[in-house]
């Protein structure tokens, strides 16, 4: 009994397989793209230039893979249902697997079998995260739902654009996959931030939270998303990207403590969550002084969701494999710490100067292969074996 619990191990809770699969794919995805754009390797990719892959794979497959292992292991806690384990979790990670392998390949069915892996991939994990929410009725998870569905409609659009069923599929997907990652960073972000600073500094502290800046945030950036959808180029999108600028501004200085810069896991979250929000700012930028457009999306997408994600990542695997969230591995503060400097690097150094452009690039992608190298040797054995408490998960 102990040994088939030993042998499925990596399949006991959705955090396990795909924090471990997101963290290679992460490192060997990012390698490829040094080697294209960084030192001029020459590849085909199936139906898409290599910037697009780099786009999607970094989003839907990356992001998505993150995104699933930690709603799969959340909806557990937070509805009291049986999270997704075992021979149902092998099936959408599989799918989720195979997609990733497909878009290295590039042979006439690839986009084919891209798509149907992908969009199975999706429709497992939503159902899995769906069904136990909807069963109790948890209605406070509708914006997370949701969220979830649009990036499914997200990442068909881009495969109708490479098909070539829809002319604008490929921006709209990739655009909407973006903002769609960055919302739901956002709401978990809202949710999360003051409750970890609150639980993990050490010492009693309030922090406050303001619930018209909260509904400001939300309608705003519905109107930021879908006018950058429908409106791409718009001085309109900007003036919304500053207002969110704004209350986002407004938001984390009711977070802020003295505490946070002693715990990696705690000063890493706001760091991300300060590039996240320095993004809607360089997007103003970008449309009110003809800034880098693609700086404003790499602080969205790498310093935002590759930021939060690593640290995530760290924090719950520790926390559910029975390990103390205020003791993580030592050398962890080194992959936090190489990937915030990598989004200087990629984000406010092209910014300033910018003749010096791919260098800055270079050193960034090298900072985030090191980053993710360092998470890898740390995490693997965490992710593939038991529970030192001896409980299952």
């Amino acid at each position: 009994m102990e040994q088939k619990r030993g042998n499925l191990v990596l399949f006991q809770l959705g955090f396990r397989p795909f924090f471990l699969a997101a963290g290679i794919v992460s490192f060997l995805f990012m390698s490829i793209w040094a080697a294209l754009y960084s030192f001029g390797w020459a590849y085909t990719f199936p139906r898409m230039s290599s910037i697009h892959w780099h786009a999607h794979e970094m989003l839907f497959g990356y992001g998505m893979a993150v995104i699933a292992g930690f709603l799969l292991t959340a909806v557990g806690n937070w509805t009291g249902q049986p999270a997704l384990k075992g021979t149902g979790l092998m099936l959408p990670f599989s799918l989720w697997v195979a997609a990733r392998m497909a878009s290295i390949l590039d042979l006439p069915f690839t986009p084919w079998v891209m798509l149907i892996c992908d969009m199975g991939f999706w429709f497992l994990v939503s159902l899995a995260v769906m069904k136990p929410i909807l069963r109790v009725k948890q209605w406070r998870q509708t914006g997370i739902m949701a969220k979830l569905i649009l990036l499914g409609g997200a990442n068909l659009a881009f495969y109708a654009g490479i098909m070539g069923w829809f002319a604008d599929g490929i921006r709209w997907g990739l655009y909407g996959g973006l903002y769609l990652i960055i919302g739901l960073v956002l709401t978990m972000g809202r949710r999360v931030i003051p409750f970890f600073t609150e639980h993990g500094v050490g010492y009693p502290v309030q922090l406050k939270n303001w619930l018209w800046l909260d509904l400001s945030a939300i309608v705003v950036f519905l109107l930021f998303f879908v006018w950058e959808l429908l409106y791409p180029g718009s001085k309109v999108s900007a003036h919304f990207a500053l207002v969110l600028f704004v209350l986002h501004i407004l938001r984390v200085s009711g977070w802020l403590t003295n505490g946070i810069w002693k715990r990696p896991l705690l000063w890493s979250l706001f760091a991300a969550y300060f590039f996240m929000i320095s993004g809607f700012l360089i997007h103003a930028g970008s449309r009110y002084f003809g800034w880098n457009p693609f700086l404003a999306v790499h602080a969205f997408a790498m310093g935002g969701i590759g930021v939060i994600t690593l640290s995530m990542m760290a924090r719950v695997s520790l926390g559910h494999t029975g390990r103390s969230i205020h003791e993580p591995p030592p050398k962890l503060t080194v992959a936090l710490t190489m990937i915030v400097i990598g989004v200087f690097f990629r984000v406010f150094f092209p910014l300033a100067w910018p003749q010096d452009y791919r260098l800055w690039i270079g050193i960034a992608q090298g900072l985030w292969i090191g980053a993710f190298g360092v998470y890898l040797i740390l995490y693997f054995p965490i992710l593939t074996r038991p529970r030192i408490d001896g409980l299952p998960g």
